[in-house]
C-alpha cells in the first residue's frame, strides 16, 4: 500500500480545473476546488482495490504566470 497519491491540479482553459495522478491513469475536472477534491476522492477509491488504496490524496496546484522580460 502506498502512503500517498499526488494530483496535479490545473485550472482547464475552458474554466474550471483539472486533476491528473502522477504514476496512475487517473483524472477528472469539475467547476469549482470544493467538487474537485471531491471527485478525486471518488476516482481514487474507483481506481484500487481496499488493500492498495492510498492512505493520503496530495493536490499540487500548478499555476503558470507571464511575466514581460
Amino acid at each position: 500500500m502506498q502512503k500517498e497519491i499526488i494530483f496535479l491540479v490545473e485550472e482547464a482553459p475552458e474554466g474550471g480545473y483539472t486533476a491528473k495522478a502522477l504514476g496512475h491513469c487517473i483524472c477528472t475536472e469539475a467547476d469549482s476546488v470544493a467538487k474537485l477534491k471531491k471527485r478525486v476522492q471518488e476516482a481514487t477509491r474507483c481506481h484500487f482495490e481496499a488493500e492498495e488504496k492510498p492512505r493520503y490524496i496530495r493536490l499540487r496546484v500548478v499555476k503558470d504566470q507571464v511575466i514581460p522580460v
